[in-house]
């Protein structure tokens, strides 16, 4: 037996309104760098149609050059995994993670409800990193 998933009950043009003037809706949209209205759209489809999948959309390399893109080499590839896994990336939490209180939180001594400040980020050793990065796959024409 499937479950159904709930629908909208208010008539969209007010829930598009909330969205539109909801200070969230337009901090996620910025960070996703998508215009608001669009993200409102997007975010009404998946209200309305509950049982939609996300799209997901896999082209060969020769059809994203063809389309303007360049994609990156397997070994590009590789190498960012290895540079994120060494916290090389130099990159944050995205900025969604973020509501503007971090700074007021840390004057008043509160406790955050993020629940990973003042812990140690995890060690790894040189050979254990050496060792992962041997098994690594490298990729190829007879991988999937």
């Amino acid at each position: 037996m499937s479950e159904q998933k709930p629908r909208l009950k208010r008539p969209v043009e007010n829930v598009r309104a909330e969205l539109l003037a909801d200070p969230d809706t337009q901090r996620i949209a910025k960070s996703l760098d998508m215009e608001l209205e669009a993200y409102v759209e997007l975010v009404l489809d998946y209200a309305q149609n509950p049982d939609k999948e996300p799209t997901l959309i896999v082209a060969p390399d020769e059809a994203l050059r063809a389309a303007g893109y360049n994609p990156p080499t397997t070994q590009d590839v590789a190498n960012f995994f290895i540079a994120a896994a060494n916290g090389e990336l130099g990159i944050g939490p995205p900025k969604s993670y973020y509501t503007g209180f971090e700074a007021a939180q840390a004057a008043t001594d509160k406790p955050s409800l993020r629940g990973d400040e003042g812990q140690e980020p995890v060690s790894v050793d040189e050979e254990t990193s050496e060792k992962l990065r041997k098994n690594l796959p490298k990729g190829g024409a007879d991988r999937v």
